[in-house]
């Protein structure tokens, strides 16, 4: 028997979610659960297999429940279900401990299996969702040989740059002037296939 928690705060979704849950015969569904709060003490006393989570909950994130539920019970399994599809909330829930991320609209049968998958060691994901993490993880990919590819002192402008440092702060800091501050970001422009600094910035992030 799966042991599964709800952490979702629309009573509708919720209950729709334990409905689901407890008409499949390997699964019961152990606790629902509204905000953070009654999430951690909730799932801490029940130790379900996998809990379902909300991120938008009206004490904290979803994300944050997911970090503290991890602490407590490492080896739970925990699936984000929401409506949030961006990259940052994808890669947020990931380094929390999440070990699947599945939107809302995502059929009860998808429901039902990841919760099956994340059980026995998988990574459910809605395919939308896949296809962004695999590709912000070329992408990351790609920026890290590039940077590989820059001098210790081109490192040194990027990482004053990324803190939010202009060209005369920078020029200051390493003891040089401004027009060799503007040299090396050329040369890194060249080096990252960016054309403006708010691009590199974006980029690397």
């Amino acid at each position: 028997m799966i042991k599964v928690a709800i952490v979702e705060d629309d009573k509708i979704l919720r209950a729709g979610f334990e409905i689901i849950v407890n008409e499949t015969p390997d699964m019961q569904c152990v606790c629902t659960c509204g905000t953070v709060a009654e999430a951690v003490q909730k799932i801490v006393k029940f130790q379900p297999d996998v809990v379902l989570m909300d991120i938008q909950l009206p004490d904290k994130s979803g994300i944050e429940c997911t970090a503290k539920i991890k602490e407590f019970l490492p080896a739970v399994h925990i699936v984000i279900v929401t409506v949030y599809e961006d990259s940052d909330r994808i890669f947020q829930a990931l380094q929390a401990g999440a070990c699947g991320y599945l939107l809302k609209r995502s059929t009860p049968e998808r429901i039902i299996s990841a919760i099956r998958e994340a059980r026995d060691g998988g990574v459910p994901m809605t395919p939308e969702i896949a296809r962004k993490v695999i590709s912000q993880f070329r992408a990351k990919t790609t920026a890290t040989t590039e940077v590989e590819s820059l001098t210790a002192r081109e490192r040194e402008v990027l990482e004053l740059v990324m803190n939010g440092l202009e060209n005369a702060d920078i020029a200051n800091r390493m003891g040089v002037s401004i027009a060799t501050v503007r040299f090396h970001l050329q040369h890194i422009y060249e080096k990252l296939h960016v054309h403006s600094r708010n691009e590199m910035v974006f980029k690397f992030k």
